[in-house]
């Protein structure tokens, strides 16, 4: 089975993001936890609201470092709205 984790970062449409995925048949898994990034298939980073509390989360929780490690694997991410905008 194929893990896709959806990063917590405090804020946003996770719900959404998770029902969608849900409804398409898959089964992601909310995550804060570098490990269960480093682990997953696919990554997908949600978010909606201010930029600099995202961030503070995120780095709070020690995940910058994973992400950036998770996208120069290869393997799939996808940022939405907000989540599209910490990438750059």
């Amino acid at each position: 089975m194929s893990i896709i984790a959806v990063i917590d970062c405090g804020i946003g449409n996770l719900h959404s993001v998770c029902k969608g995925l849900e409804k398409a048949g898959a089964t992601p898994k909310n995550t804060d936890s570098p490990t269960e990034i480093e682990k997953a298939d696919t990554v997908i980073l949600p978010g909606v609201g201010s930029f600099e509390p995202a961030m503070e989360h995120l780095r709070s929780r020690h995940l910058e470092v994973p992400i950036k490690q998770f996208i120069s694997s290869g393997k799939p991410f996808l940022g939405i709205c907000l989540g599209r905008q910490i990438l750059f």
